[in-house]
């Protein structure tokens, strides 16, 4: 055009703003717009949205000031992109004033300004306007519910999110590959997998079966709670795949102790041209940890920068800082720490924390506690891990020590949660838990579960303390929320048929082992999600290698 002599005109010209602000140039939109000769209501817009897009939040409020002084008015557009500025601000007064603007303007019924509102209300912190706004819609758009069902789940309200995506169902809107994919993530959260299969069989049924967004959250999904197999399933059925797809795998197989499969498909990976990224070396190395894949796992991490050109980060080194525990090499641990180009993070130290308590390196231990203590004084089970160690050690004086400093800063070890899903709901346990409607059937199945597995060996184990547990969990040992949890699922649930627990703390070393000799003398396969990994007990043994 230019080299044509050729003179657009104000049509032409937007068309060419408009051109620069899709394609990210925001440098060159902005000199455009300011040459412009003649500037209409488009152009304006344009630049704003574009502005707000990229996140230049405050810029885009500087030149609707210039608009509104130029204009007097503006449209629906301009006030709903607006309004999205206020929600990337979390400005709620600034938003609110919005929405009296539009309706002064006659615009509050607007679809993209009622979609815009319920967005704002949501992410400042008032689902209650968002909820308002979305009653307020003539007409509720997929969109509309979208971003409702977005906006519950956004504040933890899962249930209601949930909630509100059956009514979406029931009302004949359609749902888009963006509802399932956030419904996905929703049972995961709720630790549902039986709400999760429902949401997957619409997926198919509303032709959504291979898109990429959807298919990835469900294969993040079935790695998260256990369905390692069916999250194969799906990614091997997606006909195209990105590198959030293969992430999502290569951390299933490496949560569930499956490092040797994770590697594999990380290979594959690379022989299918596809482009890692940190997460992806993320998962890799926390998958070589979790099975204890030493020389893979440094072939790996020396490979990034090498071969990759990504420069490792503090969780990298975290991996290779465990690695280097599993195998006692404690001193190269502390020098791989020490040789970091920057300055050593809390889940480096943390992780060398860990390793000095399992190798049991009282000196190593202090010191990263020391370290620790002055990054994160608040965090509990910093303390608890050292505490650990003196007792291990014999050290009772020094232990007291720790004690007295937790009650000093007013920290306390919480209660613990275990949960379990039969029939489509989730009973939940506390340990010593007696106020469920079985609780005799579920104690004396206990009691007999102890009595078999006594013949295989099991003693109940000397008194541990974990990251977040109370001192109150070592009077009630037999009947810590875990076993209850088994026990429960043990006899509501068919013979042979796999149960599934979560909980929301590390399962203790009397429960590990427990579980892994019920898991024998029953022949189930029991899978837990503890606060740090899973868990698969099959025939006697565990995923993790007992290393945890």
């Amino acid at each position: 055009m230019i080299s044509n002599g050729f003179e657009p005109d104000q049509y032409m010209s937007n068309r060419v703003l408009l051109m620069h602000v899709k394609c990210g140039m925001m440098i060159d939109a902005r000199s455009l717009f300011d040459e412009m000769p003649e500037r209409n209501l488009v152009s304006w817009n344009t630049i704003i949205a574009g502005l707000v897009d990229v996140g230049d939040y405050f810029e885009a409020f500087r030149l609707f000031h210039l608009l509104w002084e130029e204009f007097s008015d503006c449209g629906s557009r301009t006030i709903a992109t607006m309004i999205r500025a206020s929600a990337g601000l979390e400005f709620i007064s600034v938003g609110r004033q919005l929405h009296s603007a539009a309706v002064k303007f006659g615009v509050g019924e607007d679809i993209f300004v009622s979609c815009a509102l319920i967005d704002m209300y949501s992410k400042c912190g008032s689902i209650e306007d968002a909820q308002w706004a979305f009653d307020e819609m003539p007409e509720k758009t997929t969109v509309g519910w979208n971003s409702i069902i977005a906006g519950y789940a956004l504040h933890g309200y899962s249930e209601e999110a949930l909630s509100m995506f059956y009514e979406m169902r029931d009302s004949g809107v359609k749902m888009d590959h963006f509802t399932f994919s956030m419904i996905i993530r929703i049972c995961s959260r709720l630790a549902s997998v039986e709400y999760a299969k429902q949401v997957h069989a619409g997926l198919i049924r509303h032709g959504f079966g291979l898109d990429i967004v959807a298919n990835t959250a469900l294969v993040d999904f079935y790695s998260k709670w256990g369905r390692v197999e069916d999250a194969k399933h799906v990614f091997d059925r997606m006909p195209c795949k990105n590198t959030i797809s293969w992430n999502a795998l290569i951390a299933g197989y490496g949560n569930h102790g499956r490092g040797a499969e994770a590697v594999e498909l990380f290979e594959q990976m690379l022989r299918e041209k596809m482009r890692p990224n940190h997460v992806t070396f993320l998962a890799v190395l926390s998958a070589c940890s979790h099975s204890r894949l030493f020389e893979r796992g440094w072939e790996i991490f020396q490979s990034m920068s090498r071969d990759h050109k990504i420069k490792p980060r503090s969780m990298h080194y975290a991996c290779m800082i465990e690695l280097l525990g599993q195998e006692g090499l404690l001193d190269e641990a502390f020098a791989l720490i020490r040789r970091t180009p920057f300055k050593p993070t809390a889940n480096m130290w943390a992780a060398l924390l860990t390793a000095s308590r399992v190798n049991v390196n009282l000196e190593l231990g202090k010191y990263a506690a020391e370290k620790l203590y002055g990054m994160e004084p608040e965090k509990l089970s910093n303390y608890v891990v050292l505490l650990n160690i003196y007792h291990q050690s014999g050290k009772l004086k020094e232990a007291a020590g720790v004690l007295q400093t937790l009650r000093r800063k007013g920290l306390r070890m919480l209660p613990v949660c275990s949960w379990i899903e039969v029939n489509k709901q989730s009973l939940v346990f506390l340990s010593g838990d007696k106020s469920h409607v079985q609780t005799n059937e579920i104690y004396e199945k206990v009691d007999s579960l102890v009595h078999e597995i006594s013949k295989h060996g099991y003693v109940p184990k000397e008194k541990t303390l974990l990251p977040d547990v109370d001192e109150q969990e070592q009077r009630i040992l037999l009947y810590h929320s875990e076993k209850l949890a088994v026990a429960f699922g043990l006899i509501n649930t068919m013979k042979g048929s796999p149960l599934q627990i979560a909980q929301n703390h590390r399962i203790c070393n009397d429960c590990h082992n427990a579980i892994k000799l019920i898991a024998l003398v029953t022949r189930r396969e029991i899978v837990v999600r503890d606060a740090s990994r899973f868990h698969h007990f099959k025939d006697g043994s565990c995923s993790c290698g007992d290393y945890w």
